[in-house]
């Protein structure tokens, strides 16, 4: 399965697993699956039939509350049965809603935000110490980076030259119910890890070949751990969920929500790619294609104000604005 199959693959499962279940964060599934694929199809060494192989990669993804994103990834790359995945956030199953390590292919529980980058950075000092030809990846949120302890580790890693360390950020410049630039500023970004003494690599993070060369990139450095910048869309692939702040806690509801879901990701489905859920589409779909704007999924409902601090974001434009005045 190539990474663009495996991507589609995890939105698919993404949406049907929150759906299932009525659990959260169907944005943040979105935007970082195809981080997540090109991962998995591409650049980590595993072995699905010995989850503890001494000389896999390690992988963490730090924001935890992602993690039907990786329960997807695990499932298709052989590690589990698929038909489990339908169990995620149920009573007594192993999927559990933030990342689990009784999970086969995890390396470490997930989910309180600020934690990964730290064990990250110990166990790529323990594999160098041990003369380990593999390497530890992590996948943070932009604003998981709010976290002091991600900074001590970034610190760590450079001062121990842990160029087998490879950080991904999943920089879709929204956290919990608003920007990163109304929560705590943090552009200019790029040039934060560079004092830190990381390699920086920025790139469009919903881009596979993108994606790909910085990899290849990272790998290759001898001297520095390496930060890639991904920038992506939180809810992509699903219109309605785009950038849309609601969706971060959201998931998609029987009718509308659902159908208009499925059959968006149905009409970019990859050729030789087969949905277990609904195979061939849904069948006279309710599409709700008259929203007025005042639905109660959408951001034009959700008018968060506040009197101390002014606001400085109100759309993505003004995100990039406020990238350049940085």
């Amino acid at each position: 399965m190539n990474s663009k199959q495996l991507a589609w693959k995890i939105r698919r499962h993404g949406i049907e697993m929150t759906h299932l279940s009525g659990g959260s964060h169907i944005g943040a599934i979105l935007s970082v699956a195809d981080i997540i694929a090109v991962l998995y199809a591409d650049v980590l060494k595993f072995d699905p039939k010995n989850p503890k192989w001494e000389d896999r990669d390690r992988f963490i993804l730090s924001k935890g509350h992602a993690g039907a994103s990786i329960y997807a990834a695990l499932a298709e790359s052989g590690f589990f049965d698929v038909d489990e995945l339908k169990t995620h956030y149920q009573n007594a199953s192993r999927l559990s809603g933030h990342v689990s390590h009784y999970v086969p292919g995890v390396d470490l529980s997930t989910g309180s935000l600020g934690h990964g980058l730290s064990v990250g950075a110990g166990m790529a000092h323990a594999l160098k110490k041990d003369n380990k030809d593999c390497r530890c990846y992590v996948v943070l949120g932009d604003g998981e980076c709010n976290e002091g302890s991600v900074w001590e580790a970034a610190l760590f890693a450079n001062h121990f030259r842990l160029n087998n360390l490879i950080a991904i950020i999943d920089h879709n410049r929204m956290q919990s119910l608003d920007y990163n630039e109304n929560t705590l500023e943090i552009e200019d970004f790029a040039s934060k890890w560079k004092a830190f003494g990381w390699n920086v690599i920025e790139i469009d993070g919903n881009d596979h070949i993108q994606l790909n060369n910085a990899f290849e990139n990272a790998i290759a450095q001898t001297q520095k751990p390496t930060v890639i910048i991904a920038n992506t869309i939180k809810g992509k692939g699903i219109s309605f969920m785009e950038m849309d702040i609601l969706w971060h806690y959201r998931f998609p509801h029987e009718g509308w929500e659902y159908d208009t879901a499925v059959t968006e990701l149905h009409k970019n489905k990859p050729e030789d790619v087969e949905d277990v859920y609904t195979p061939n589409g849904i069948k006279n779909p309710n599409l709700n294609t008259e929203l007025d704007g005042k639905d109660h999924t959408m951001t034009e409902t959700w008018n968060p104000s506040f009197i101390e601090i002014p606001r400085r974001v109100n759309s993505l434009a003004d995100v990039e604005k406020c990238k350049e005045e940085n």
